[in-house]
């Protein structure tokens, strides 16, 4: 895979030091061998490139995260994923996200959401010294453009990171921020309004997006930002910014942003399978950005991490039946429609084929047998072999996994499915959703929601035609819910439509089987005790830790 280079190049420099001050003393004179001075990343282009390519990953904060190799933006593939964190999932096994789903987050407690802040304002820096600094290095003036572009991307994604999770937050504008400076300064701990935040990304990005490649090419390796990856971002943050919870933007921006990803004519939907294309990294149509792992070193096994009990798999990161309700039946009707034909006691017949390739149920086909999550005696229940692994949900996650690999002894061969940042599905959704509150749903938001369930291999009805905008906003919510599952969107489209209160509030269901000879009965439990959403978790509140070492200069989130 071409993508190796990229990770294989940015692991050797991981561990890049930064000198913020020099010793004016010739004490010792010791060059260390651990770490590649400034003055070498300033002197050398390869090396400076080298430097920016590692700016797409960042440090390890907190215990169980980033195995094996360092995090990316938002969380992606962790054991435990940000699906847990809202109606998608729970974290069978816990690992501190039970107390976000129950609405227990504290500046001193939280949880796997508790690094977003230090570590992107540590990239920020980081990405600040480069583009400070790049003037210095020798390379043509094209090169220093792309890689300018490129490094205005990354810090508008680590921005991004920082205006979803936390609001209105400190611009550092180019500062880098140097031992020695004046720390008792308060600009550096003003938040700015959301809207100005988010106005700042969007304008690195306007900026990246003529600096940067719309290719991908043999001297800019698949896994680094493209023109597409930077009109895709800001789509999304425009499409944030014109939404109930930010309410600092237009929906005809946020319409005409999307347009623009569409309007490249370089992107479409993957057409060979929904479940092949999370496992297809390469001569994929539909991805805009994602990122490569290199095969062979040691991160999250996907399939050991969510499988089933009975096959070795440690539950993971379980559906929820909020989750699974979701889904329409095949004749595109909602199961809360009685005329969908949903039986409760035969729960998974006639369903969108995406609920096939997302969840494993009981009685679901899988490597060469069936689960079975039933009671008594279903090898998949807590009747069954490492029962403490069991879903508490009575689901497990089948999305993303590759069913040819093995789920024992899975280290040496991982890292074969990317995690995408961005695809075309999401910009057809960004743009149906934006276009039908700018000027209600025109044929233009039917093209780009049918195109998306009338993929092949999904192949679920047309929407019917002379919708309200009402009615087509609640479709496109629910196209989002299914469409995009446990990809880090549901968490956060909730809060920015502010039905986060509702959503939220909903007890975390599951799902009894009891099996009784030849028949089979369904009935929903509580799989997790005390679900709870107030006001306040909207947002994430940032560290104590965070708000001492500004010495109270750093405003908390509001409600915290």
């Amino acid at each position: 895979m071409k993508s190796k280079n990229i990770i294989a190049v940015s692991s050797i420099l991981a561990g890049i030091f930064l000198s913020v001050s020099a010793c004016k003393t010739d004490f010792l004179n010791v060059v260390p061998t651990d770490r590649v001075s400034d003055a070498s990343i300033l002197t050398d282009s390869s090396l400076f490139e080298s430097y920016v390519i590692n700016r797409y990953m960042g440090v390890r904060l907190t215990d169980k995260e980033a195995e094996g190799t360092p995090p990316g933006f938002g969380r992606g593939f962790e054991y435990a994923m940000w699906s847990s964190l809202t109606d998608e999932s729970i974290y069978n096994n816990d690992d501190n996200t039970w107390l976000v789903q129950k609405g227990q987050l504290a500046p001193e407690n939280t949880g796997i959401a508790g690094t977003l802040w230090g570590r992107s304002y540590r990239s920020i820096r980081e990405i600040n010294y480069a583009l400070t600094n790049i003037a210095k290095v020798p390379m043509s003036v094209a090169q220093k453009n792309r890689l300018t572009g490129e490094l205005k991307f990354l810090r508008a994604f680590r921005y991004q990171d920082l205006i979803r999770n936390y609001g209105g937050v400190v611009l550092m504008s180019d500062k880098v921020l140097e031992l020695g400076d004046d720390f008792a300064n308060a600009p550096i701990y003003t938040k700015s309004p959301i809207k100005d935040c988010i106005d700042y990304a969007v304008a690195q990005l306007d900026e990246a997006s003529k600096l940067l490649p719309v290719n991908n090419s043999n001297s800019w390796q698949l896994g680094r930002a493209t023109k597409g990856a930077a009109l895709a971002l800001k789509s999304r943050l425009l499409l944030y910014a014109a939404s109930p919870l930010y309410n600092t933007g237009t929906w005809q921006a946020a319409a005409a942003s999307a347009k623009e990803v569409m309007d490249m004519g370089k992107y479409s939907l993957f057409s060979n399978g929904y479940d092949k294309l999370f496992l297809t990294p390469e001569n994929n149509p539909e991805i805009i950005f994602e990122r490569l792992y290199t095969q062979g070193a040691r991160h999250v096994c996907l399939e050991i991490s969510n499988g089933p009990n009975s096959y070795g798999g440690w539950g993971g990161n379980v559906p929820l039946q909020n989750f699974v309700d979701s889904y329409e039946m095949d004749n595109g009707k909602p199961i809360t429609d009685p005329a969908s034909g949903y039986n409760p006691q035969d729960p998974y017949k006639h369903r969108d084929p995406r609920f096939y390739m997302t969840v494993l149920y009981n009685n679901a086909d899988y490597r060469a047998n069936s689960v079975q999550s039933y009671l008594p005696g279903g090898k998949d229940s807590k009747d069954g072999p490492s029962n403490w692994n069991t879903s508490k949900t009575g689901y497990y996650l089948k999305k993303f996994m590759n069913d040819n690999l093995p789920i024992d002894n899975p280290w040496d061969i991982a890292g074969t499915q990317p995690w995408i940042y961005f695809r075309y599905a999401e910009i057809l959704l960004n743009y149906a959703e934006a276009q039908n509150e700018a000027a209600g749903p025109d044929q233009t938001v039917y093209t780009a929601v049918n195109s998306i369930r009338n993929r092949p291999g999904v192949n679920m009805p047309a929407l019917q035609a002379g919708l309200s905008q009402a009615q087509m906003r609640e479709i496109i919510r629910r196209e989002r819910q299914v469409e995009l599952a446990f990809e880090e969107h549901r968490y956060y489209d909730v809060r920015r439509w502010k039905v986060a209160g509702v959503t939220e509030n909903v007890p975390a269901y599951g799902i009894e089987v009891i099996k009784n000879g030849n028949t089979v009965t369904y009935n929903r439990k509580e799989a997790l005790t005390g679900r709870h959403f107030e006001e306040k978790n909207y947002f994430l509140p940032i560290p104590r830790a965070e708000i001492q070492a500004s010495n109270g200069k750093l405003a908390q989130t509001a409600g915290y």
